[in-house]
């Protein structure tokens, strides 16, 4: 008789990602685990198991309260990482926590360090890290607002003056789609865009031509719904992202290794009137659990940024929107 065959069970945590500012920039909290826990001396984000009956929010707050001394004002979920040690397997809840009230105590002892957190920069510079918590530095240095190009409607010169002008107030994260646009024309673009933005320590993500992508020295590339399910194995790019509009493409884009997704349309657009869309409900149910940041695309404003964190995304993409005209004055 074949004996049942048994699954490691999976111990829920809740994880916080605490960020201030300083005056030297944005800054993380990494937490050194006690002498009398496993893991002694490893780094990791603070946190703990979630209780039966607990959400994860709520054992964060506990968590938070018991470890630290402080009590959280502002927790917004963003991802859930499993992973397997030799002794447990666990569901890492993390959320971003960017207010609280209180001075951080170390109640049970630990070692606390503030580390500087950028676009594309995410530094520890506290070692050894807990093996489960490394990956997601990757994840946290993604800015939070994620521009898509409009060439083809505002006319190449005047896209890229915008361009000049959206860098220098900060952006950081560009995909460059003209699907419209003619091959030649589209190349001389990408060449200067990618001119710009490195100019200024952006990053450039294409369109779905890996090909282009690596011959130009892009940073990246964005992957379509049909390269989506067409893929068998991550393209050789430095960021790989993915265009998502259900949960199957969002579990494909986990298991293709995709550093973020976006995923769309969260409200009605202009250039699909009409059109069936999530709504913020909709989009928060998709990205539950999700491995990977999200992007929140579609009909949004800048003004939309804490609405989308708080439904679950990493941060918002724009079109239209990020290219506000440019005046002569």
């Amino acid at each position: 008789m074949t004996e049942p065959v048994s699954f490691p069970k999976i111990v829920e945590v809740a994880a916080a990602v605490l960020i201030r500012s300083s005056a030297s920039g944005d800054e993380f909290l990494l937490a050194q685990r006690p002498a009398d826990k496993i893991w002694a001396g490893h780094w990791e984000f603070p946190g703990g198991k979630v209780e039966p009956g607990e959400t994860a929010h709520a054992a964060l707050v506990r968590e938070l309260h018991e470890e630290l001394g402080i009590a959280v004002q502002r927790a917004t979920p963003w991802l859930v990482r499993q992973f397997t040690y030799p002794h447990a397997t666990v569901r890492l809840n993390f959320f971003r926590v960017t207010a609280w009230q209180g001075e951080l105590h170390p109640h049970e002892g630990q070692q606390f360090a503030w580390q500087p957190l950028a676009a594309f920069s995410a530094e520890a510079r506290v070692a050894p890290l807990l093996p489960a918590n490394a990956p997601v530095l990757r994840a946290l240095s993604l800015p939070a607002l994620y521009a898509i190009s409009n060439a083809g409607e505002l006319g190449g010169d005047e896209f890229l003056r915008r361009l000049q002008r959206a860098l220098a107030q900060g952006l950081r994260l560009l995909q460059l789609r003209e699907k419209d646009m003619p091959p030649a024309e589209l190349r001389a673009l990408a060449i200067r865009t990618l001119d710009l933005a490195h100019a200024h320590g952006a990053k450039v993500l294409l369109n779905g031509d890996v090909a282009l992508a690596q011959e130009l020295g892009a940073d990246g590339v964005q992957l379509t719904g049909a390269q989506l399910a067409q893929l068998s194995e991550r393209p050789r790019v430095e960021w790989c992202a993915a265009s998502c509009h259900t949960a199957e493409e969002l579990r494909r884009a986990e298991a293709l290794g995709c550093d973020f997704a976006l995923l769309s349309p969260v409200l009605p657009t202009l250039s699909h009137p009409g059109a069936a869309h999530l709504g913020w409900g909709g989009f928060a149910a998709l990205a539950q659990d999700c491995s990977i940041p999200i992007y929140a695309l579609g009909g949004l404003t800048l003004k939309d940024e804490e609405t989308a964190r708080l439904h679950g995304a990493h941060g918002i993409a724009l079109l239209r929107q990020a290219w506000p005209e440019v005046s002569s004055n």
